[in-house]
């Protein structure tokens, strides 16, 4: 299997952790890329019409795309828990995963406004009301613990990993301060040797 790959992606990360707690991560191929918002790569686009990664090669051929039919896969493939097959708790962990791209979705276009946006054109309010979905979504969790708690699942992954791209992107943002619950969890969540682990070509 081979995985199309930026050391810097959240959802190249959220495949890379959920590949690595299912025992999978050494049958796993690293690609260098140079996925860009504006200069596409037409490498990945030769594979993934949108030109984005994480894009996913299984040994049989397939060509997978996004992170959440990439993670699907891998847990299906290891017969795996991370995504509950039916009922109420498939739901639950399906909506928080939802919610922790959100976080990272809403978080990478505040990036892209500072990083890809040309100075003259960069609009404010547009990199604030991205900041506030990432504040509104933290708040509902701090909210309610429970939604978080003694659970490591694609819900929670992606919520860690939206978490780990706010202090890769985003440290002075300062959200540990307002939201004491989510702080709590993730530095026992970010402790998990999926979540610490650190992947490079080199």
């Amino acid at each position: 299997m081979k995985i199309l790959f930026s050391p810097f992606s959240p959802f190249v990360r959220k495949c890379l952790v959920t590949g690595m707690e299912l025992g999978l991560n050494d049958h796993i191929t690293l690609l260098p890329c140079s996925a860009h918002p504006i200069n596409r790569d037409r490498e990945i686009i030769a594979f993934n019409p949108l030109g984005k990664v994480p894009t996913f090669f299984t040994d049989d051929g397939q060509v997978l795309y996004d992170s959440r039919v990439i993670c699907e896969y891998l847990n299906d493939l290891a017969q795996g828990s991370l995504i509950p097959a039916s009922g109420r708790a498939r739901w639950e962990t399906l909506t928080l995963q939802s919610l922790g791209d959100g976080i990272l979705n809403a978080a990478v276009l505040a990036r892209y406004e500072e990083a890809a946006r040309p100075e003259a054109f960069r609009w404010s309010e547009w990199k604030a009301a991205q900041m506030d979905k990432v504040e509104t979504s933290l708040a509902a969790l701090n909210a309610t613990p429970r939604l978080l708690a003694d659970r490591v699942d694609i819900g929670s992954i992606a919520v860690g990993c939206a978490l780990w791209y706010l202090d890769l992107r985003f440290a002075d943002c300062g959200w540990r301060d307002r939201h004491a619950q989510v702080t709590g969890w993730y530095a026992a969540f970010s402790q998990r040797p999926a979540m610490a682990a650190s992947w490079s070509l080199g």
